[in-house]
């Protein structure tokens, strides 16, 4: 099926349009530059045809999340939202490479940088966990990269509380990397189906591929995906330089029953932590806010974050 084109850009107040970056099913991102403070920013703006009552709230919603989450490190900064004068949603966003997405499909990613991408990611998600936020759509496209080369997670569009009980819609769910329980419409989403995209979405950054993906085969479409998900068969990422622990690691993240995983995010993570010093290398510090009341000294820091099972909040990226 052809590719629709981008749709037109919209004139907004204070910016200048540059070029297209990229397009989806609901919302295209366009480059343009901030005239004052002068700097280059991705504007999401969504599509005029998909804008119904729904999409509007979920984009409210994202803009929302993301504002209060992007001061995480690892959490793609938010500099504004509003609605242009032709009635489309827009963000307006720190400036990102996704190259990410596509270099693990082409390159072969060093285990040592896909750690400390798994350590970074999982620091974000775990901290949105925290704030009583799930993600719902982890995977390596909503990985972003900074100019200095530090990834940040984006794209909270169909995030929910981790306190909804309510049957909701999952607009726009990425199968691949989805939790069996998902796909198969047992739960809405998890801690325990984010353990198992987080892992997942880890394991295709090694593999070049998603967990249950056939290379060079025909049967990659949606049935033959849920199918293998359900199954719950993970081969492991071919990779002889990948130890057997983070083999084991990946697997449990991504067990068919959500019981038999990772506890939590910050589990998974620790896990990832002790094999960057099976490897030989520093461990990538986990970087999850804590109350401000913790802060009074570096004593009680390290006493309370013990207590609470969190580690201490490392210096801005």
């Amino acid at each position: 099926m052809a590719r629709r084109l981008p749709s037109a850009p919209p004139v907004l107040p204070g910016f200048s349009h540059v070029r297209v970056l990229g397009s989806g099913g609901f919302a295209d991102v366009f480059l343009y530059e901030q005239n004052m403070p002068r700097r280059q920013v991705a504007v999401k703006v969504m599509l005029s045809e998909v804008v119904n009552d729904q999409v509007r709230q979920m984009f409210q919603a994202e803009a929302n999340l993301m504002a209060q989450l992007s001061a995480h490190p690892s959490i793609l900064t938010v500099f504004q939202a509003s609605v242009s004068a032709d009635g489309r949603p827009y963000l307006v966003m720190e400036l990102c490479s996704s190259s990410l997405s596509e270099r693990y499909r082409r390159d072969r990613i060093p285990v040592a940088d896909v750690l400390r991408i798994g350590v970074k990611i999982g620091s974000a998600v775990e901290t949105a966990h925290r704030q009583g936020v799930l993600h719902r759509d982890l995977k390596p496209s909503n990985i972003l990269m900074t100019a200095y080369g530090h990834p940040v997670l984006s794209d909270f569009g169909i995030a929910a509380s981790l306190s909804e009980s309510e049957p909701q819609e999952v607009v726009g769910m990425s199968i691949p990397w989805s939790a069996p329980e998902v796909l198969l419409d047992e739960t809405n989403g998890t801690i325990e189906s984010e353990v198992w995209s987080l892992g997942a979405t880890v394991y295709s950054l090694l593999a070049g591929r998603s967990p249950f993906e056939v290379l060079g085969g025909d049967k990659n479409g949606a049935s033959d995906l849920i199918g293998r998900i359900d199954k719950a068969k993970l081969v492991p990422t071919g990779r002889t330089d990948v130890p057997p622990t983070l083999e084991r690691l990946l697997a449990r993240s991504m067990s068919r029953r959500p019981e038999q995983r990772q506890a939590s995010v910050l589990e998974f993570v620790r896990e990832l932590q002790q094999v960057e010093s099976e490897l030989g290398a520093a461990q990538t510090p986990i970087e999850v806010a804590v109350d401000d009341w913790a802060l009074a000294t570096v004593a009680d820091l390290e006493d309370k974050t013990r207590l609470r099972g969190v580690t201490p909040v490392q210096a801005s990226r």
